[in-house]
This record gives C-alpha cells, structure tokens and sequence, in this order.
C-alpha cells in the first residue's frame, strides 16, 4: 500500500483515520480522541473470509460502500448501468487535499462511473463534513438509485444505543432512545420535507454516556427534503450508520458529463456526553451555517392570534402600538394580509397587498410600525396554492399532481412544483418585488401541508427524463428561489416555519436565521419541545412566543421564561391584555433584553431536562465565562417535596461568581460542585444571573 493512501483527519480535540486496504478499497480505521502520535492511528489490514458466506468484501469497513459483489449490508450507492448491470466495484484512484478539505477519488472497474468523497475538518468544534459527487464520464446515461451523503463507523465489538428526536404537529422534538440490535432500523422522511416525525440527526453511545459524561458519536444532514438514515449492526458487531437522501421513489438519471453531489452530513464525536455533542453543533451552526450567526435576534410581536385572517391597517396598527409599548422590536403581520385571503380557502399564490384591506398599500402601516421604533416583517407561503387564487386559475399544471388522480387538499391547498424553473422564475420575480418595494426586515416563510399524488407530468420540459427526481429537484428548487431572494435583500432576517418544526435541518439554516419550531405555544408543553430542539440547535435559532394559550391558567412570568430560553416573541391579543398584564410583559422584555446575549451567544447546559422531569433547568454561559443565566421550571410534582440541588456547569472554577438574586458570592468551583437550592411553586419558575467579579 503506497504511504499517502492513509489519511488521518485531525481536529482540535479528536481525530478521524481511514485509508486504502490491499483489496484497494477506502476504508474506516479510527474515529476518537486525538492520539499523541501519527503511528498511534491503525492503518488498514487484509481482511480475512471468515466463511464462504462472508467474504472479505462483506466484511470491509468501506467509507462509502457501493452495492455490488459479496456483501449484504447497507451501501450508500446503488446504480443502474445501460447494459442493465446493477453492480458497483469501486476502486481508490488518488487523493488530494485542497484547504481544509480531503478529496479522494474513486472509479468503478469497469465503468465510467467516478465517485469523488470529500472531507472537511472543522477543527474548533470537532466536526468532520462529508458528501460526495457522482459523475458520470461515459457517454450513456446512469441512473442512479441510491446517493447517501456519508456511512459512519463507531469502534467495533460493542453494543451500542441510538438516541433520535421523534414527533408529529403539535408535539415535535421527543428524545428516543433504544439499543441497536442485529438488523438494520430505518428513520425516515417519505414527505417532500424534513417532517415533524423524525429528524435527521442521530448520538450513538455504550448505553452508559450523561448529559455530560461519556463517549458520544453524533452527526445531522444537512438536506430540508426526503431523507432516510439507516442503524445498522452487523453479525460481526459492525455498528454502520447511513444517511442522505431517502432512495424511497426515487430515481436520478445522470447523463453523460453530468455529475450529481449529496447534501452535506456533519458527523462528530467527543467523550464528554450528550451535552458537549449539542454544543459542538450550536457552535458550528452559529459560525459555519448561519448566514449572521451571531447577530442578536430582535424581540418580536406576531398578530395571528389576534386577527387570524381578519387582517386590516387600522387593526394592525392598534397592536402596533400595544406592542412598541412593551419594547417590541420587531412587528409581524401573518396571513390574511394579500389579495383575496379572508379564509384559508382563497388566495394563497398571490402575493400582493389585498386591496379591500390595504387600499393605499402596505407601505402606511409599514410607516407607521417604524415611527413606532420596530422594523416591519410579513408572513408568506410561497410553496402553496389554493385552487381560488388567480395563480391556479392561469397555471393548474404548475402543482405536483398525477393526471390520472384527483388532486389531494390539505388546508385547501395545493402544493407548486419548485421542480419547475418557469414556477421557480415567476417566485423569485413576485416576491422580489413585493420585498423591493416595501421595507420588509422579516420573513416568516411557512409550509402546511406533506405531499401527495408526487407527480410531474411534463418534467421533460425542463430536461429532465426522471420524473421520480422531483424529491431532490424540488428542495433544490427551494434553495434557488429562497437562496436568490436573500441574496438581492440582505437586510431581511428569514425564519422557516413548515407548521411549527416540519422543516428544521442545517440545511434550511443556511437560508434561514430562524426555526418557528411548533404551533404549540402552551407553555409546558414547549419546555419539552425545546428540550429535544436543543439537543441539535443553538437558542438563536429558536423562535419562541409568548401566547394566550394557557392566559388564566399559567401565571405570565413562567410562560414569558420558557421563550426566554430562545429568541423571545409575543403572540397573543395584546389589545386585550389587562393593564397588569402589560406591566408584566414590560418587565419580562426588559429583562430578557439584559440576558439575551449570553442566552443567543453563549454555551447551553441541560441541567435537569424538561422530557424527563417536572422541575427542570437549563443554564446557559457566555464564552468567555464571566456570566452565566440559569432558568429553573417547575411543572406539575404531585406532593410537596424539596427540590434537589441545581449543579451549575460550564464556570471558571477558580474564578468568583456572584447571583443577582441573592448577592451571594461563591467560587465557580462550589457553584458547579456544591450547587443551589431552589423553592419552587407548581408553575413557578425564575430567572437568575451570574457574573464573574
């Protein structure tokens, strides 16, 4: 084996080893803690045949296997050739590094298939980005069945526990976890988007890693369409983990010169729990995938609640003002406001100011919010169309539809095949022109319903002879017009909403400074769905509001705390708020103004989850450690009893800290070790800062 054929990948804190076996396959040899010295890292050895039905091939801990010869386990790529061959042999050619990135170039024996895989090191926060590109140097068409991003290996000999979110509308973000056994287990999405029911995100542990201890190896997909992630445990205790696109209906015809590459899968892995793979990936999204990742996000009033549809200037300004008094930053209209939307039944495809509610335009309100001292942002759904708007009168065939099968509805609306470039060119003109010629600082772009009947009648006009490539052209689609639009307006903050957390994955946050992450705004309820988002997600992300949902149930203080824990919104009938209840809301404002930058900034400790108990708290630190924000909630406990200890995390130890709350002065070290004692309520919660001295 030539020296240059093995290659490891070094972060500040861990390390990644592969390289070429004497079979001439790319292969996994180490993923860990960094070692002191290059030889320390295993190279690749000969693979022995264990028995006539485990061939060395079955065997090989291939980096991105192909499927073909003798072996029966999970590949990342699958391909049918023209001569109807349905079998890869992929081959190490050579490699390069060009930056931070790794290129190792592979081709198939025998065809003029080339498979490039990429990797790149993100040293500070101890991650490793992966995809690949499929490329097709023949000169007949390849059609492509399967193109996962990435196959992760963990050390092999052991037992091992998958941790994933699960969830529906209404209910995102649970925290599974069960033990892989021999078999594969598959997640999931078959509905054009990211979905509420699973997330492509997985943590993989020895059944024994906590919230801050043990070995955790972890990675999300960066891709807001179909995906599929597959658990895999081997008869010889090869644990594999899988994702990319979801091959599921899917189909991708490569012609000759073309080339096909994958969503980025972001993988790392650290031995200090559960918490610090979370943090790993707040940091990364905040530096590497947000676009301002550590712009602060403004305080923000959205009026759905209290208008729903009935949306007009004089009613929208009578909340304007409510809210500016309560320190409000941001004034958001929802639906209701373009032309000919009085219901959800009409209107959705045309986006211009209804012209029964705005006679003058938008423009007197948008002036109006701005003297008030906040910026102006508005609600959109661009995917959609009701079959009662001008749009769907003029262009029926630009939804996704088989002709054969009836149209499907979901809240009386259809969905517009982003697949299309002329659908792509008449958003991207429309939109464009509703935000250059209103001063618009906020999008909240949203989508409310899953595919149905995914068809695409005529894709031959736009080149294309698969129309099973609808899954992949569509999110691309997406990006190009979301993309283009935020290129011509750099000063609008967007936030993806596809009926609360539908749509959340690195790869809309590229897009997207903001994830309205559920439509359930009651506030117990969010504590738990918050808990899940964060396991992924940094608070600046987060979009949290303050409702009527439990108003004369919860006291407001502890509802205003729970979207404390992101970034703060209000979104109920503030016109009829009572005089006291304002003052409330003036104080929480003020109050989360004064934290909100270690709260958006700084590093998340789940101290006690909100999943798993009824008094729970989360800590958040600034990075340079001379302040910290502890929220502590306590739900419902069905008897009196005294509340166990809070150990704060993340402190300088020899350093002093004093809490506002009390002005009692300890060292980080006692306040991490020999913690705090809280007397809570049902339904009390609090609030407390630290500061170094």
């Amino acid at each position: 084996m030539p020296s240059e054929a093995f290659w490891i990948l070094e972060t500040d804190r861990t390390a990644y080893a592969l390289g070429v076996s004497p079979e001439g396959a790319v292969v996994h040899t180490y993923w860990g803690p960094k070692l002191p010295r290059v030889q320390d890292y295993p190279r690749p050895g000969v693979t022995k045949e264990w028995a006539s039905f485990n061939l060395p091939a079955h065997l090989l801990r291939e980096e991105y296997p192909g499927q073909g010869g003798a072996k029966y386990t999970e590949a990342c790529l699958s391909a049918t050739f023209p001569d109807g061959t349905r079998d890869l042999d992929l081959r190490y050619v050579s490699a390069e590094q060009v930056g931070d990135t790794l290129k190792i170039h592979l081709n198939d024996a025998v065809f003029s298939l080339a498979v490039t895989l990429h990797y790149r090191v993100h040293a500070a926060t101890d991650l490793i980005e992966r995809w690949a590109t499929v490329q097709n140097s023949g000169s007949d068409a390849v059609e492509l069945n399967r193109v996962f991003s990435a196959q992760w290996h963990v050390p092999v000999g052991q037992p091992y526990r998958l941790t994933h979110l699960t969830g529906r509308w209404n209910d995102e973000f649970h925290i599974e976890q069960q033990p892989l056994t021999h078999g594969v287990m598959v997640l999931e999405s078959r509905r054009l988007t990211t979905s509420h029911q699973h997330s492509p995100f997985f943590q993989l542990d020895a059944g024994d890693a906590g919230e801050e201890h043990g070995e955790v190896w972890f990675g999300a997909l960066a891709w807001s369409g179909n995906w599929k992630l597959t658990a895999e445990v081997t008869d010889s205790l090869q644990t594999r983990l899988s994702l990319g696109v979801n091959d599921w209906d899917f189909a991708w015809q490569l012609e000759a010169g073309q080339s096909f590459q994958t969503p980025a899968c972001i993988g790392g892995y650290t031995a200090q729990g559960f918490g610090a793979a979370s943090r790993a990936l707040h940091e990364f999204i905040r530096q590497e995938v947000l676009p301002d990742g550590h712009a602060l996000r403004k305080v923000l009033y959205n009026s759905w609640e209290a208008t729903f549809f009935d949306v007009e200037e004089a009613s929208q300004a009578e909340l304007a003002e409510v809210a500016a008094g309560l320190g409000v930053e941001l004034f958001v209209v929802d639906d209701g406001w373009f032309h000919g939307r009085n219901s959800d039944r009409a209107g959705l495809g045309d986006w211009w100011p209804d012209e029964r509610k705005f006679p003058g335009g938008l423009t007197p309100l948008i002036e109006r919010v701005k003297a008030l001292g906040m910026e102006f942002g508005l609600w959109i759904e661009p995917e959609m169309v009701n079959p009662d708007s001008d749009l769907y009168r003029a262009h029926p065939d630009w939804v996704i539809h088989f002709p054969s099968r009836p149209r499907t509805e979901a809240r009386n609306q259809l969905i517009l095949n982003l697949a299309r470039s002329d659908v792509q060119d008449y958003l991207i003109s429309l939109l464009d022109t509703l935000l250059a010629t209103h001063d618009i600082r906020f999008i909240k772009w949203d989508m409310n319903r899953n595919v149905s009947e995914p068809g695409w009648p005529d894709a031959g006009a736009d080149g294309v002879h698969e129309a099973r490539e609808l899954w992949v052209r569509y999110v691309q689609g997406l990006y190009r017009v979301w993309g283009t639009l935020k290129e011509r307006h750099p000063g609008v903050t967007w936030q993806s909403c596809s009926g609360g957390g539908g749509r959340a994955d690195l790869g809309i946050l590229r897009l997207a400074q903001q994830i309205w992450i559920s439509d359930n705004t009651h506030a117990a309820a969010r504590l738990a769905i918050q808990d899940g988002y964060s396991r992924v997600f940094p608070a600046n992300t987060m979009e949290a509001w303050v409702t009527d949902a439990d108003r004369g149930t919860l006291p407001l203080p502890f509802r205003f705390h729970v979207s404390m824990l992101g970034t703060l919104g209000l979104g109920g009938h503030l016109a009829r708020w009572t005089p006291e209840e304002r003052a409330v809301a003036r104080e929480q404002v003020a109050r989360y103004k004064e934290v909100r930058e270690v709260i958006q900034r700084g590093d998340q400790y789940r101290l006690r989850s909100a999943q798993q108990q009824p008094f729970s708290a989360v800590e958040y630190v600034s990075k340079d450690r001379s302040e910290a924000v502890l929220f502590a909630f306590r739900t419902h406990i069905a008897r009196p009893s005294e509340l166990p200890p809070l150990y704060l995390r993340g402190l300088d130890a020899e350093a002093l800290y004093t809490l506002d709350a009390s002005g009692e002065t300890k060292s980080g070290a006692a306040w991490m070790s020999v913690g705090l004692t809280l007397t809570l309520k049902d339904f009390e919660s609090v609030v407390w800062r630290l500061r170094r001295e």
